[in-house]
């Protein structure tokens, strides 16, 4: 298993996770057996979003004796109503919820703190001017949560939190479908199918500065959604026309910026395996450039993936990676001290380009490298 630091929380997080739905419905053996099978595999992290009972004392019992082996990802503002699970802003209702969980999964703390499904903009304000933003500090002042994070699909309100300074990790889904849309308040629109009827470019510009941002920032990206509901591994229901796997799928998420983890909700050990593959998968397997190159209704022409196609440099230098920390640079004044940093430490720099083009011969998507070192030689300035 391959673990990441989860922005600036200090938090090493497993790469494939575990979103809870996989587990909703499960009897306690069969909860049991599964997170066993996760731990024995290096999964170490879990997103808790559903308030289903039953569901919270089935992971409680699974984690008995090894809570502090594992990250837990807790949702406030869940709550249980009439068999079914709720969003709310009732603080009332959120407090007993979150009461409800600490207790089922026998632990006295989050280590993260999820306020729950914030995408339009009305929504935020309330959350952040109100009882819901001091509920979070409250707790994590108290060590009842040790971060504060947010989940959203709108990346104009999950950019507004990321500069509020309030929140440390930002929950979104990511997949190169929904990159090509513009931020919506609707998660519907999403994957509507009526939304793919026309030709779209490369990844939204809103949607790849929220990420860029999280990078600057420190703040911890966790994937949900890297399936896009399961559409995008079936040839008949993905956009694109041809189904991925999941290793591709991951591969994508896991190479934009600021992302550490991504939750797959897996509804057997063989979902889990397949998630889990993506760790010991070959170059090869984890080319999601296979599916997206070439295409005439959706189109990458120009923008770096940061697939790594270009690759090998004749002299040696890591393109993706100077392209993403070029990129990080694009929209400030300065260069952040942090992504200085990590330029200052590549084996080899944009400056040391030979011209020699080999990687532009490569590149499925047609970026101009050269012309992407020589700008990154000047902002860096070797």
């Amino acid at each position: 298993m391959e673990y990441r630091t989860l922005g600036n929380t200090g938090l090493s997080v497993s790469a494939i996770a575990l979103g809870c739905e996989g587990f909703v419905g499960k009897t306690e053996e069969q909860t049991c057996a599964e997170m066993d099978f996760a731990i024995s595999k290096g999964i170490n992290f879990i997103d808790m979003y559903a308030s289903n009972p039953d569901l919270r004392s089935n992971i409680g019992k699974a984690l008995t004796d090894r809570r502090e082996q594992f990250i837990i990802q807790g949702h406030l503002c869940t709550t249980w109503e009439n068999d079914q699970y709720l969003r709310t802003r009732d603080i009332d209702k959120a407090i007993a919820s979150f009461e409800d969980q600490l207790a089922r999964l026998n632990t006295d703390y989050l280590d993260i703190g999820m306020i729950h499904y914030v995408d339009s903009e009305e929504d935020f304000h309330e959350v952040f001017n109100g009882p819901v933003i001091r509920l979070a500090l409250r707790l994590k002042e108290e060590g009842r949560i040790r971060h504060i994070g947010l989940s959203s699909h709108n990346p104009t309100v999950a950019r507004m939190a990321v500069e509020s300074g309030l929140i440390e990790v930002l929950m979104f889904s990511i997949n190169p479908c929904y990159d090509l849309q513009p931020p919506t308040e609707n998660v519907d629109d999403l994957w509507a199918d009526e939304n793919y009827a026309h030709s779209l470019q490369n990844i939204d510009p809103k949607r790849e500065r929220l990420y860029e941002l999280c990078e600057e920032k420190g703040v911890g990206l966790d994937v949900m959604k890297v399936y896009g509901g399961g559409d995008l591994l079936s040839e008949t229901n993905s956009p694109f026309g041809k189904a991925m796997t999941p290793v591709q799928c991951i591969e994508y998420a896991l190479t934009r910026p600021a992302v550490a983890s991504i939750m797959v909700g897996c509804r057997s050990c063989d979902e889990m395996q397949a998630a889990i593959d993506w760790c010991t998968a070959s170059k090869e397997e984890r080319d999601y450039t296979a599916v997206m190159a070439g295409m005439e209704k959706f189109t990458w022409k120009g923008h770096c993936m940061y697939c790594g196609h270009c690759a090998p440099c004749s002299v040696g230098i890591d393109i993706a990676s100077v392209n993403k920390y070029y990129n990080l640079t694009i929209a400030q004044n300065e260069i952040p001290e942090t992504v200085r940093e990590h330029y200052k430490a590549l084996t080899h720099h944009a400056s040391e380009c030979i011209q020699c083009g080999q990687c532009e011969t490569n590149c499925p998507f047609g970026v101009a490298i050269i012309e992407q070192m020589e700008k990154a030689a000047e902002k860096f300035g070797y």
